[in-house]
């Protein structure tokens, strides 16, 4: 079962898309064109006899001594904190950055669905990922990050119901028609 690099280039021959197959090494290239990423690359592993896919796309930033390393590593961090998707991995002996996303298969076989999820989101994330990091390497501010009040709603919404977020939303009005702030 599971899944087996044929079948990865299958579903990137659906796609119409031009890719090397390197059967040694369990993976294929392949690269797609945008603003944000130079040499955007990605690579597309079958590893543990098929039961983990991962996709990554290596070499997107070098971070080895830049100046705004800390709010780089901060701003990756809060990216992964609000996107489920992506992951953000550093490589400290040489500085390269890169994102990778996989899929555990176990005794499941990949759908071409699941495949298409993770090589958009991949590709779509990281281009939004990259964009917002050269912000911050050019300024040293994260210019997508959420304020702190959106933070605090984004957690409320996952921790409280609708009707708990309703009764929330009446006890603050309330409040702020007694005159205090909030």
């Amino acid at each position: 079962m599971a899944t087996t690099l044929a079948q990865v280039a299958g579903f990137l021959d659906n796609r119409g898309w031009r890719y090397h197959s390197d059967t040694d090494r369990n993976r294929i290239i392949t690269a797609v064109k945008s603003e944000q990423v130079e040499d955007f690359m990605i690579v597309i592993q079958v590893q543990e006899d098929g039961e983990y896919l991962a996709l990554f796309a290596p070499q997107l930033l070098n971070l080895k001594d830049h100046v705004y390393k800390g709010v780089a590593f901060q701003t990756m961090l809060t990216i992964a904190w609000e996107e489920k998707l992506l992951r953000w991995e550093y490589d400290p002996s040489d500085g390269e950055v890169r994102t990778s996303t996989g899929i555990a298969l176990a005794d499941a076989t990949l759908t071409e669905k699941q495949f298409n999820r993770l090589l958009s989101g991949l590709i779509q994330l990281t281009n939004e990922g990259v964009e917002r990091l050269q912000g911050v390497l050019a300024t040293g501010n994260d210019p997508g990050g959420k304020t702190t009040t959106a933070q605090m709603m984004a957690a409320l919404r996952e921790m409280l119901s609708a009707e708990g977020l309703a009764e929330l939303e009446a006890q603050l009005q309330q409040l702020q028609g007694e005159g205090d702030s909030v």
